[in-house]
């Protein structure tokens, strides 16, 4: 069985640039959400990506990331953003599916996933401090479903 068969849902036709934008301003509320005043990672925004199979790939089948970070905040402020963050999801559309610690760090600082529901668009949020060995911050991956880019056709 492919790919394509285990697929729960038709990828819908639209343009890299539309779901560019849609993740791009997603992302950027869920900034919103922290209420954290701190520095925002240079990333060059949302990236569109090949989905799939090979063979999935060759119809067109995208996705959008935008993975990027929030620092230059003290611990007890990412704390309370991660906090607000898991607060505000619900109530702007998404629906949480995990808010607790992450057990793959040391510190088991809070890691939130939710999915948009509206868009389906995911978001993971995890919580690094630097008690695993890096800076304090938090870490945002948002990405789309799988679509058919109708700007590849």
């Amino acid at each position: 069985m492919d790919n394509e068969s285990k697929r729960s849902y038709d990828p819908q036709p639209r343009t890299s640039k539309e779901v560019e934008a849609e993740v791009g301003e997603l992302s950027s509320r869920a900034l919103d959400m922290t209420q954290v005043k701190g520095k925002v990672s240079e990333t060059g925004g949302p990236v569109t990506y090949p989905c799939g199979t090979s063979e999935e790939k060759k119809k067109g089948l995208r996705v959008v990331r935008h993975v990027w970070s929030l620092y230059g905040a003290d611990r007890d402020t990412l704390d309370k953003g991660m906090k607000s963050l898991a607060e505000k999801l619900p109530q702007n559309g998404w629906q949480v599916v995990k808010n607790g610690p992450n057990v793959n760090t040391k510190a088991k600082t809070l890691e939130v996933f939710a999915v948009h529901e509206k868009t389906h668009t995911q978001l993971e949020a995890s919580w690094m401090d630097s008690s695993d060995g890096g800076e304090n911050l938090i870490y945002f991956s948002v990405y789309s479903r799988c679509f058919r880019d109708t700007t590849a056709e």
